[in-house]
């Protein structure tokens, strides 16, 4: 078991390095694995696979696909991972791996290989070449998926434990990231290595990590009420896995971003399936459930965080620090494809989802915090989003920030485009 997580860590660092290299490990350890005589293997170059490496190769007489999960660092967290099977019971889509493996911080699994898009990439190529039928009939397609989503929520709802929920490996997602995975102390894993005691760099401003996670935040005029600091801080107190029951459990995917998702269109109608569902579990808190969907799906789109490069090309960006006050102004904005999908994601599952806990007296007083602190750890932990610690620049970090700031905390004065989903999806307040 050492010797395979060890290989499997070094496939995926000689991937960056030593390509044939990566691909003779690769071929052993498919063969150690699984018996498999793998031939024709190809590593896939693929943007949205922040914490994993997956590609394509032939083994008796099929076209297969491999996935490997591997958080950085983290290999000392405990925790059952790649449990479909409880997605399938429930009804949801989901692909079934042919072989897997899942060994402790590491997790492979070998698909048949699908001639399907992901929705990933049939969003994005509609972020940059607009079409309206085609626009249409994705966000029917995430209708579709978030009615069965929510029928699904809605049946397996239950009251859980505070053990029951910590058990969830969900929370390597949000909690988990902020922590040493040792010790518990805050601020450790992620956020300690990612932002504590970093440099931060923006067009026209540099700072040091003690004076920018202090600064109040104002994005494109609008003053916001926490600092990148306070967020952190609030995100370490809230999220902990043991206060999270609050608001009960259901069977959730719980990181189906739609590089998790294929898309198909069978006799002219679109359909969406999940695969890869690493985080699965049957006491996902509710609140969390839907939140990595959320942002990733929506607000990391078109381009600032996974084509930083690209979206250096199309957007404007300019930073000022006056009297310690960080001022971030940006022509970025959601595109057309983007906004209809956060009305269906609004509409079909967050406001009924929310109307159900309320009425049955499960919906927590702070429930906009809760949901904000997790919508602002998404971008913040999935990568480094300081200017040249990953692939981010300038530009695409000033995005990042004033994103993350404006899912994370309420402005002062005015509406943005996170206050208005809550406020739409708010049980107190929709009609």
């Amino acid at each position: 078991m050492t010797a395979n997580n060890s290989k499997t860590a070094e496939i995926r660092r000689l991937a960056r390095t030593d390509e044939p290299a990566a691909l003779k490990l690769l071929d052993s350890l498919l063969r150690d694995l699984f018996g498999l005589d793998a031939h024709a293997i190809a590593i896939n170059r693929d943007q949205y696979s922040l914490n994993s490496l997956n590609g394509f190769f032939e083994a008796d007489g099929q076209s297969l696909f491999f996935k490997f999960h591997q958080e950085d660092g983290e290999e000392a967290m405990s925790g059952e991972y790649y449990r479909a099977d409880i997605l399938l019971r429930a009804g949801l889509p989901v692909d079934q791996a042919l072989y897997m493996s899942v060994l402790p911080g590491e997790q492979i699994l070998v698909y048949r290989r699908r001639s399907d898009p992901r929705f990933s990439d049939v969003l994005r190529a509609l972020d940059l070449a607009p079409d309206e039928a085609a626009e249409a009939k994705a966000v029917a397609a995430e209708r579709q998926l978030s009615e069965t989503v929510l029928s699904v929520y809605l049946e397996t709802l239950h009251a859980v434990t505070p053990t029951e929920v910590a058990a969830e490996p969900i929370h390597r997602l949000f909690h988990d990231r902020l922590a040493d995975p040792l010790s518990g102390a805050i601020p450790g894993g992620r956020f300690k290595s990612f932002y504590v005691d970093q440099e931060f760099s923006f067009p026209g401003v540099n700072l040091d990590w003690d004076a920018f996670s202090i600064a109040p935040v104002v994005v494109n005029g609008r003053r916001y009420r926490y600092s990148f600091g306070d967020l952190f801080e609030q995100a370490g107190t809230r999220l902990r896995p043991d206060r999270l029951a609050d608001a009960g459990g259901v069977v959730a995917h719980g990181d189906a971003h739609n590089a998790n998702v294929w898309y198909t269109e069978k006799d002219g109608a679109p359909l969406l399936s999940y695969f890869d569902p690493a985080f699965a579990g049957q006491n996902v808190p509710t609140l969390l459930a839907e939140v990595k969907t959320t942002f990733h799906n929506i607000l990391a789109h078109p381009l600032w965080l996974y084509d930083p490069a690209e979206a250096q090309t199309r957007y404007t960006a300019s930073a000022r620090y006056e009297a310690g006050t960080l001022f971030l102004d940006t022509d970025w904005e959601p595109s057309r494809v983007r906004m209809g999908l956060l009305e269906v994601k609004a509409d079909t599952l967050w406001r009924p989802l929310l109307a159900a806990l309320k009425e049955r007296g499960m919906l927590p007083n702070d429930w906009r915090r809760v949901i904000r602190l997790a919508l602002f750890l998404c971008p913040t932990l999935v990568m480094n989003i300081r200017a040249g610690a990953s692939t981010h620049n300038k530009t695409s970090s000033l995005i990042a920030v004033a994103i993350a700031v404006m899912a994370g905390s309420e402005p002062e004065t005015g509406e943005d485009i996170v206050s208005l989903f809550l406020d739409r999806i708010d049980p107190s307040l929709a009609g």
